[in-house]
């Protein structure tokens, strides 16, 4: 059975062209233009994963997942139309799995909500003890990484990431020592031949050491090789 989205935002432009791109994928999609709407049939009746406008009249997506989150573990994505890292903080903090600024590409957000889904699966099956081995947990020196679970901490503090940041650490961290290229990098973090520019690669690796030394001032571990790529180094 394919996966059900539910797309909530209040500019039907965006409904109508993202429903119509995820339907092309195989989706079922639903739609809804106002979160108080949403929120009765989110909980009513779960789709696989939700994608939701931050900025909406009536109920604004923070809220919405605030509430959803009292009733629902489901995977969600936000949109927003300004990259505001406070509302990132914010919002992951609160739950949501990735956060994607307008305007944005179709191809990269079907790319996060395929990826979502497959850490979803993932998870499911470790809990439910299926014969599928989950994968292992990767450990390198005070950095701890559960790919089954998205779940990072250092020095035993967790620390909160996108799954795209999540997707580059894990690839970084799998090898300490072998620098991975931009290019590498971006195969790993945007699958499905989504293009995005390789400056892209860099503000995640700002972000990830930015989110890193709010628990360590000290963080040093993601090196920059210039002209190269990026390593981690084992400490």
């Amino acid at each position: 059975m394919s996966a059900t989205i539910a797309l909530v935002d209040d500019d039907r432009n965006i409904l109508t062209s993202v429903s119509i791109a995820l339907q092309s994928e195989g989706f079922t999609v639903r739609v809804y233009s106002d979160g108080e709407t949403a929120l009765k049939a989110l909980i009513e009746n779960p789709p696989d994963l939700a994608v939701l406008d931050i900025k909406m009249p009536r109920m604004d997506g923070m809220e919405l997942l605030r509430r959803l989150r009292e009733k629902s573990p489901i995977p969600v994505i936000f949109l927003t139309s300004k990259d505001d890292e406070l509302d990132e903080a914010l919002g992951l903090a609160m739950g949501a799995d990735d956060y994607i600024t307008k305007p944005f590409s179709q191809r990269l957000l079907i790319a996060r909500i395929k990826a979502i889904l497959r850490r979803t699966d993932i998870r499911a099956a470790a809990e439910s003890g299926d014969e599928q081995p989950p994968p292992e947990r990767i450990v390198r020196g005070r950095l701890e990484m559960d790919p089954a679970r998205h779940r990072v901490s250092w020095n035993g503090v967790d620390v909160t990431l996108t799954v795209t940041e999540f997707l580059i650490l894990e690839a970084l961290a799998q090898r300490p020592g072998f620098v991975k290229s931009r290019d590498q990098l971006m195969d790993t973090a945007y699958q499905d031949d989504v293009y995005v520019d390789d400056r892209t690669i860099d503000s995640h690796i700002k972000r990830l050491r930015r989110k890193f030394r709010q628990v360590d001032s000290q963080f040093k571990a993601i090196e920059t090789l210039y002209g190269v790529g990026y390593r981690f180094s084992e400490e």
